[in-house]
This record gives C-alpha cells, sequence and structure tokens, in this order.
C-alpha cells in the first residue's frame, strides 16, 4: 500500500472517532446528570462491567474513578453469576457497558442485580435496547461509524465510552468539591504525588545549615560562608536577625569586573536589597516554579517577620523530581 494511503487511513480513523466524541456533547442530558446525582449520593461503590472490549474500557473508567476520589471497581459478567456477585451491594450502584445493548452476559446479570436492589446506570450505545428498558438511567454513547471500515472491531464506541466515562468522573469530581490535595492524598507516589503534596517544610535545610552573615560582616567572611555552606549565597541579615538582602556567586563576579580594592566592604555594600523569598507553607512544586520563573537557583524560606528559617536549592527539588515532565 502507498505511504500516501496509509497516512489517509489513519486521519479517516482520527477523523471518525474525533466525531464521535464531539457528537458526545449533544447526548448529554438530564439521564447523565441523574447518574451523576446517584452515584454522589450512593453510600456504596461504583461496580462497572461489561464484555470483551468495552470491559477493557470499564476497567479503565475504574481507575479514572478511584483515582478522583470515587470508589470503583470490575465486576466481568461471567465471573458475576457464578460467585463473584457476593461482592455486590443493595447500596452499591451498577454501570453497565454495552454497545448494542443487548449483550447477553449482561442481560443474563440484570436479573440478579434487580434481586439485590442495586441502581442501575447503563452506557449503552443503543438506549432503546433490552437493558436500556431495564436500567434506571442511560447515558448515550452512541455513534454515527466505527473507524474500522466493516463496522466489525470496536473503535470509535470504544472511545465514545471511554471520554463519557472521564466526563462522568469529572463531573464527580467538580460536584464534590474535590481538591488538588485530595487528589495527592490518592497518590503519593512518584514525582505527580511529590509535585501535589511535598511542602518546603518538609525538605529545607535549616539552622546551621542556612548560609546568614550581618550586614556588617566583611566581604571575606561573606565569601567564605557561601563556600562553606555551598549554596552560592548567603542571606544577609540585620541586627535584629531580619533579612534585608542577599549576596550571591554573580553579585561577587560582578563586583569584580567593577573594582578590586575589596576589602573595606561589607555585606551590605554590595548585596541585593529586597530579594525573592518564599514561605515554608507553600508547595515544593510552587518554590520551584518561582525559581524557574525568577531564573535563581536557591530560594531563602523566610518566618512571618521575615526572619530566615531555612532555603531550598534547585538541584534538590530536580533530584525529587518535581519537575514537569
Amino acid at each position: 500500500m502507498p505511504e500516501r494511503k496509509i497516512i489517509e487511513n489513519a486521519k479517516e480513523v482520527l477523523r471518525i472517532e474525533g466525531e464521535a466524541v464531539t457528537n458526545l456533547v449533544d447526548q448529554i442530558d438530564e439521564q447523565f446528570a441523574k447518574a451523576v446525582e446517584t452515584i454522589k449520593k450512593s453510600k456504596g461503590r461504583c461496580i462497572f462491567t461489561g464484555m470483551g472490549k468495552s470491559g477493557l474500557i470499564a476497567r479503565k473508567i475504574v481507575a479514572t474513578f478511584n483515582s478522583t476520589g470515587t470508589p470503583a471497581f470490575y465486576l466481568h459478567p461471567t465471573d458475576a453469576l457464578h460467585g463473584d456477585l457476593g461482592m455486590v451491594r443493595k447500596e452499591d450502584v451498577v454501570i453497565l457497558l454495552s454497545k448494542s445493548g443487548n449483550t447477553e452476559e449482561l442481560l443474563s446479570l440484570v436479573p440478579m442485580l434487580k434481586r439485590i436492589g442495586t441502581l442501575m446506570i447503563g452506557f449503552l450505545g443503543n438506549r432503546e435496547s433490552q437493558i436500556g428498558a431495564e436500567c434506571d438511567y442511560v447515558v448515550d454513547v452512541s455513534v454515527n461509524e466505527e473507524a474500522c471500515p466493516y463496522d466489525l472491531a470496536p473503535t470509535a464506541s470504544t472511545t465514545a465510552a471511554l471520554a463519557m466515562g472521564d466526563a462522568l468522573a469529572v463531573a464527580l469530581l467538580k460536584d464534590r468539591g474535590f481538591t488538588a490535595e485530595d487528589f495527592a492524598q490518592l497518590h503519593p507516589g512518584g514525582s505527580l504525588g511529590k509535585r501535589l503534596s511535598l511542602r518546603i517544610s518538609e525538605i529545607m535545610y535549616t539552622g546551621k545549615f542556612i548560609p546568614i552573615v550581618n550586614a556588617n560582616t566583611s566581604i571575606r567572611d561573606s565569601i567564605i560562608e557561601i563556600t562553606s555552606k555551598r549554596f552560592g549565597t548567603t542571606a544577609v541579615v540585620d541586627s535584629d536577625g531580619i533579612l534585608i538582602g542577599i549576596i550571591t556567586d554573580g553579585d561577587l563576579r560582578r563586583l569584580l569586573e567593577k573594582r578590586l580594592d575589596i576589602e573595606n566592604l561589607t555585606a551590605k555594600d554590595i548585596m541585593t536589597a529586597k530579594p525573592k523569598t518564599i514561605s515554608q507553607e507553600y508547595l515544593a512544586s510552587f518554590a520551584l516554579q518561582q525559581m524557574e520563573s525568577y531564573n535563581i537557583t536557591s530560594l531563602i524560606v523566610t518566618s512571618e517577620i521575615n526572619k530566615p528559617v531555612g532555603i531550598i536549592h534547585l538541584h534538590d527539588l530536580v533530584k525529587l523530581g518535581l519537575q514537569r515532565r
């Protein structure tokens, strides 16, 4: 097959699937809203079920639900009929995924769910189907055509169902007031969890590790402080310990470019006044953003009365994997 034709075929698939998702916007109605309200009010869990490709999509939606604060699990229809139905409780909500709405295994499961008394929501490609008639609410995930030229392999239909699942999860997230902090509690591992939860107070250098000199400290001693603490900078404080400036390696280089007689100078003579600082209550990821924004490699952490209580360095934040990828 010519390369041009391959490219055309791929673009056609994406066009069909893109239109399938776009068309869902007009298919969201009061049934969708009632589904959100039902899940929100439920004291149980969301149980997703579906056969074949629909089952795979159901598993992905389950993962999205769990990560956004709505407890959920996947129940295989066949396994349910052979004992796993014991996991279902009356207070649960069951979401059934089916393109045709007439999936035999799901139809066999429906009477059992009714006997338990759970509410049922259909994610269906055919609202007028047998399963649709049995569900309390039906979310329309129908598509005009599949990307498969023979209309056999589920393609656009599974993409639409997945997108609608995301819409349901995010609608629930917003309705519940789920915050970034809530998300962080469910994602403690890896760089994502760190970006959302790690605070400056947990990683900053404190006490004797903070480079600090007095305003009247000599240039020689200021250089020693910068070198020994290895942050490439030092805080400059007044007699009350209040931060009034900083001296960086760059400040020293620029000074030496202008003059060599520096022995009689003190810290206050060459410091940069009103430096950028940060509070220890902020997220470490915010500190990284500040450093990148101002093109600096360290930040002095200050108290409410502007006294240095810590310092953080860009390299430490990068090592923690806080940068966005």
